[in-house]
């Protein structure tokens, strides 16, 4: 929806004096995105961070001091820490790993999947947390921070690749309105980055040669898409939430139909 508004015919010059507070928690603010709604309202993006299985939010920015692509602060008894991925070992300030958190708003479980209920669920210091899926990392503030989800990472010939640090970048790009980056099936690497790309103003107005090109003076070769495809319009679900998935399944249709 911020998208949709900063890219609204005449909002330059429109009276958005009575705009006092703009927040969300569908999916992550791209920091360009931020950027731009700051210069234009003078307001931060307050965002907020939940799950399905948490049924509200675990997490909020203090509305006094919001920090852009942030998750926030645990919100009211909420206990929520970083972990390593594989071995549950906790994770200090600045490291990377598995949120997880526990709290009075956590489901108790899947209907009738003790199975699932295993995967996701581990004690500790006596509370029971629920392992979110997510990658990120908290500052020495308290503010967490999502990388990506966990099974979106692109495996570029033995690199990881995380494509919301690639989707940051690319939305720096005039030419671009939305962009979802995704894995294409390739047969030197296994995988390779892929960026799915809405033009701005409604017309492709740089070349896919040219929007790679620019990637690779930003970002570190192996994350670059070596691959742009443009599109009139992304797949959302009906929270406005950019269905990657789906995207990915499609290219792994066309890549075994040629």
């Amino acid at each position: 929806m911020v998208v949709d508004f900063l890219s609204a015919k005449g909002v330059e010059a429109a009276d958005l004096s009575s705009l006092v507070c703009v927040g969300g928690g569908g999916a992550p603010l791209p920091e360009a995105v931020g950027e731009r709604l700051h210069r234009l309202t003078g307001l931060r993006y307050m965002e907020g961070y939940g799950l399905s299985e948490t049924v509200s939010q675990t997490h909020m920015n203090p509305p006094d001091r919001p920090k852009l692509r942030c998750l926030g602060v645990p919100s009211f008894d909420v206990d929520a820490r970083v972990v390593d991925p594989d071995t549950l070992a906790e994770l200090g300030p600045g490291e990377q790993g598995e949120i997880v958190v526990s709290g009075p708003q956590v489901m108790r479980g899947y209907w009738r999947r003790p199975d699932a209920d295993a995967e996701v669920f581990f004690e500790r210091d006596g509370r029971r947390f629920l392992r979110t899926g997510d990658l990120g990392l908290y500052d020495r503030e308290g503010y967490f921070f999502m990388v990506d989800r966990i099974k979106r990472m692109i495996n570029a010939g033995g690199y990881k690749v995380w494509p919301a640090e690639v989707e940051a970048v690319l939305y720096r790009h005039p030419a671009v309105r939305e962009v979802c980056v995704i894995r294409s099936p390739d047969p030197r690497r296994g995988e390779t980055v892929k960026a799915v790309v809405v033009p701005a103003g409604g017309r492709q107005e740089a070349s896919a040669e040219e929007i790679i090109a620019w990637a690779r003076e930003r970002l570190a070769a192996y994350k670059c898409p070596r691959i742009v495809e443009f599109v009139e319009e992304l797949p959302k679900s009906g929270s406005g939430k950019i269905l990657w998935r789906e995207l990915e399944e499609r290219e792994a249709q066309r890549s075994l139909r040629g």
